[in-house]
């Protein structure tokens, strides 16, 4: 699967990863659900970086669709709100 995390680019990443990133995923919209900031920023940044570790990056000039877009690391917790489905950022089945 192909994800793209915003203003950084492209990684392929093997679907069988998607549950440890859905874990994160649920950690993350529960702490959207109560409004919890520093958790939110905490889950966020632990998500992306294991996207990173577990993807290999695509070259900057590749554009191939999206399987799954993540927000930026410095994305706030409205912006991730809106970019949010009913299963979270990961959608399951994705």
């Amino acid at each position: 699967m192909i994800v793209r995390i915003m203003g950084e680019g492209q990684v392929r990443l093997a679907d069988s990863h998607l549950t440890e990133l859905n874990k994160l995923d649920d950690e993350l919209l529960a702490e959207l659900d109560h409004g919890d900031g520093p958790g939110f920023r905490r889950t966020l940044t632990a998500l992306l970086a294991k996207v990173r570790e577990l993807g290999t990056p695509l070259p900057d000039d590749s554009l191939e669709p999206s399987e799954l877009i993540l927000p930026a690391e410095d994305a706030t917790l409205e912006d991730v709100r809106a970019l949010l489905s009913d299963d979270g950022l990961i959608p399951d089945g994705v």
